[in-house]
């Protein structure tokens, strides 16, 4: 079992989560316990940077759900960035593909907000 690792950032656009290791039902707790508390303003984005993910089950794709019904509430967008081919291809099989927009990186993420917010 590898541990997850949790760094969160905030940038004009809005936080990013960049989550290293495997999310799973060990760890998604912890990533779902920092969503209340995230800065997270009508308008802004939040991007999750799976970069350094290695692993996702059920459990953490229940959170990035979690994550897109707390940007919901918020007012705000949410964007994948950075999805590793193995996760990627369970994202597409259980169709988080069709609810998630995703870039190749978290600055890719970011300038598309940037762009579109007017």
């Amino acid at each position: 079992m590898t541990q997850l690792s949790i760094h969160v950032r905030n940038t004009p656009a809005g936080p990013v989560i960049e989550l290293s290791g495997e999310l799973d039902h060990h760890s998604a707790p912890e990533v779902r316990g920092r969503l209340p508390g995230l800065d997270l303003r009508s308008g802004q984005q939040l991007v999750i940077d799976l970069a350094a993910l290695t692993f996702c089950d059920s459990s953490g794709i229940t959170v990035l759900i979690a994550a897109r019904n707390r940007a919901s509430a918020a007012g705000a967008s949410i964007a994948l960035a950075a999805v590793p081919d193995q996760v990627s291809r369970i994202f597409r099989i259980v169709g988080l593909t069709q609810i998630f927009p995703t870039h190749p990186s978290a600055d890719a993420a970011e300038a598309a907000w940037t762009s579109t917010d007017g």
